[in-house]
């Protein structure tokens, strides 16, 4: 989720395919975190996760070990794209877009 609210803050700066990308694995995460919860999400096409169980447990830690694999080519993606903001800012506040002699 930290990385859809990075990604929605940088607004039209966030190219929309690094958005996107977000949303699914935030959406992804909840997923999980809904199947691994009392409550029953079945009717929705999504099987129980029994983190109660060793075997459940496992399940749990893998596929959150998967999200984590998954957020960092997005993280880096997303570092970039505030990095070449803060870069753009720090040129226009230092007037480096003025012509010479000004």
């Amino acid at each position: 989720m930290d990385l859809l609210k990075i990604a929605l803050k940088l607004g039209p700066a966030c190219p929309g395919e690094l958005l996107l990308d977000c949303f699914e694995l935030a959406r992804d995460i909840r997923v999980l975190d809904m199947q691994a919860s009392p409550y029953d999400v079945t009717g929705l096409g999504h099987a129980t996760v029994a983190i109660e169980t060793p075997a459940g447990r496992a399940e749990y830690v893998a596929r959150q070990r998967e999200f984590g694999e998954r957020a960092a080519p997005l993280r880096n993606r997303l570092l970039e794209v505030t990095s070449a903001l803060l870069a753009a800012a720090g040129e226009t506040s230092r007037g480096d877009d003025l012509p010479a002699g000004n």
